[in-house]
């Protein structure tokens, strides 16, 4: 009896344990079929109008004309700026060359013939007039105080040289300014636009599609002020350079122009040796 009581035990035992096993794999087995289940559901389709992955999408693309026409009217003033700062740029460039504010041939050999006495006063002047280039006018003036001290060659140079400064320098301030008002313009089109695409907003009154109206408007309103920093960067650049230019053609002028002072004024520096060579020479000459 106690055996068999033990054999019914042992095998209530196993039976429950089947059971419960089974019982384990069945819900073992709804789990994974489910979380395949998950995993094989397709991707939700894509709204309409959005391309697919597998089509490629236009990149919208603007011309000039249509910039220009979405930054506002002050693209206006802003392409005027730009094309009278192209007209000057060239118009300075040609005017400040060297060869035609300081002729190498024509100051080489006005300077040595003055330095040798080969001409007077006279034909000096004419040798100037003919030249008609900024330093010749400066040495012009010179000649007109031939023979005086070195104190009135030195201020007829001065009033000279001022003349030719303020010559050289038109137009620089042309350039200054279009620098100056160039990204003022802008920024007054970016506000005026950001005022715009907000008053847009305003009378809309959808929350749809505000962000993108903003967006759009934002966008179109910098138009101008990058427009105009593109027209103010390449003036100040040819502010900066011209400056530079003609102050250094002005301090050219004036080294020549001490020499001109030391050959005509008379109580300038001479070479002694130059002089008494030259007078040897033309003693010499008359002697044969």
């Amino acid at each position: 009896m106690i055996s068999h009581g033990v054999e019914w035990m042992l095998t209530s035992h196993i039976r429950r344990s089947l059971a419960y096993g089974a019982l384990l794999t069945i819900v073992w087995g709804c789990m994974t079929s489910g979380l395949w289940a998950q995993g094989a559901v397709e991707p939700a389709p894509l709204p309409p109008g959005l391309p697919t992955l597998g089509e490629e999408s236009p990149i919208p693309t603007k011309n000039l004309l249509q910039v220009f026409h979405d930054g506002g009217m002050l693209m206006y003033p802003i392409a005027l700026c730009s094309f009278i700062l192209l007209v000057f740029v060239f118009e300075r460039a040609i005017s400040l060359r060297r060869g035609r504010v300081i002729p190498r041939p024509f100051v080489k050999r006005f300077i040595e013939q003055v330095k040798e006495g080969r001409i007077d006063q006279d034909q000096a002047l004419a040798l100037c007039e003919e030249n008609q280039s900024p330093v010749a006018e400066v040495f012009a003036a010179a000649v007109k105080k031939w023979g005086r001290s070195c104190v009135e060659v030195e201020q007829a140079i001065l009033d000279a040289g001022e003349r030719v400064t303020s010559r050289l320098r038109q137009y620089l301030r042309l350039f200054n300014g279009i620098s100056t008002i160039s990204p003022l313009l802008g920024l007054l089109g970016t506000v005026l636009g950001m005022i715009s695409a907000f008053n847009a907003i305003a009378a809309n009154g959808e929350a749809a599609g505000q962000r993108e109206l903003l967006a759009s408007g934002i966008s179109q309103a910098l138009l101008t002020t990058a427009a105009g920093m593109s027209v103010a960067l390449p003036a100040l650049i040819a502010y900066l350079f011209f400056s530079g230019r003609v102050d250094r053609l002005i301090m050219e002028i004036d080294l020549h122009s001490q020499e001109v002072v030391n050959a005509i004024a008379s109580d300038g520096w001479k070479d002694k040796r130059k002089s008494t060579s030259r007078r040897a020479s033309r003693s010499s000459a008359k002697a044969a």
